[in-house]
């Protein structure tokens, strides 16, 4: 049975599952109804970490233009551009035994694409998700459940995975950016 977490709770992946080595982060939304005239287009990506919580090279960034990282750890399932349907909107596939040691943890992400343009903010998104399966058997791990928190922002770090004593661990952050992509991408290091 999935362990539902609440924002700033922290929890061990790998002490409870032994073995642990294939994950799928699946971030999932629904739009509230809005008459802007724009499809919502959420995208999801992850920033693999250094110690100093930026990347090593901009290819330690993995979303809709860079789906796999080049050590296979990292892989984007791919874009979607609408949001529509039930289920996971992206995901978001790890395997933790390919992660370069040099990696202490990965940010996962949901931005806006083009939120200042359409005039689109958090506050417009609802029954935000993150989750986490186990992909090698398809048992759900774990849920935390963003709630309503946001308003103008246009960027979110929904969660980190984290080395912590030779465990993988899960933190269930959600903390709101302005500025969209590229506000993350400095905060974590890219070049834009």
């Amino acid at each position: 049975m999935a362990i539902t977490l609440s924002k700033g709770q922290k929890v061990s992946l790998t002490k409870g599952n032994p073995g642990l080595k294939h994950i799928v982060v699946g971030l999932g939304w629904d739009t509230n109804k809005y008459d802007g005239g724009f499809d919502f287009d959420l995208d999801s990506a992850a920033f693999l970490l250094g110690e100093n919580g930026k990347v090593n090279v901009d290819t330690d960034f993995i979303f809709y233009n860079n789906l796999k990282h080049s050590s296979g750890a990292v892989e984007h399932l791919g874009d979607n551009l609408t949001g529509e349907g039930d289920g996971d909107d992206e995901q978001i596939k790890l395997d933790l035994s390919l992660v370069p040691q040099n990696i202490s943890k990965i940010a996962f992400t949901v931005t806006i694409h083009e939120a200042q343009e359409r005039r689109q903010n958090f506050g417009q998104v609802n029954n935000s998700y993150v989750r986490v399966v186990n992909s090698d058997t398809n048992e759900e791990l774990l849920n935390y459940e963003l709630g309503e928190d946001f308003s103008i922002e246009t960027a979110i770090v929904v969660c980190e995975i984290y080395r912590h004593n030779g465990e993988w661990k899960f933190n269930a952050l959600g903390s709101g950016f302005e500025g969209g992509l590229e506000a993350l991408c400095k905060n974590f290091g890219v070049n834009v």
